[in-house]
């Protein structure tokens, strides 16, 4: 994750306030349009938590066969993790 969680309910804010400041969205609260707005980057930012979390219990599960062919965790994690990223689409940085 490259942004910090607390950072994202800021930037929600921000980035309300200032869609409104230049007219360029109209919303009856703008509190209400920061918590939805908030909440959706909350989720966009813990997505590569959540496929990290995955990629974890996977290579947990082949632990024993990675130590008879003598795979590397590290190289695995990282095919591991950019073929579930392709699979679904993500990008990650």
């Amino acid at each position: 994750m490259l942004i910090a969680r607390d950072y994202v309910g800021y930037m929600a804010d921000e980035v309300v306030k200032r869609l409104l400041a230049s007219k360029m969205i109209e919303a009856p609260s703008a509190e209400s349009l920061a918590a939805r707005v908030r909440t959706v980057m909350q989720d966009e930012v813990s997505i590569e938590d959540r496929l990290n979390e995955e990629v974890r219990e996977i290579l947990t599960k082949h632990a024993e066969e990675m130590r008879r062919t003598g795979a590397q965790y590290q190289e695995m994690y990282k095919k591991v993790k950019g073929e579930l990223a392709r699979q679904r689409k993500l990008i990650l940085r």
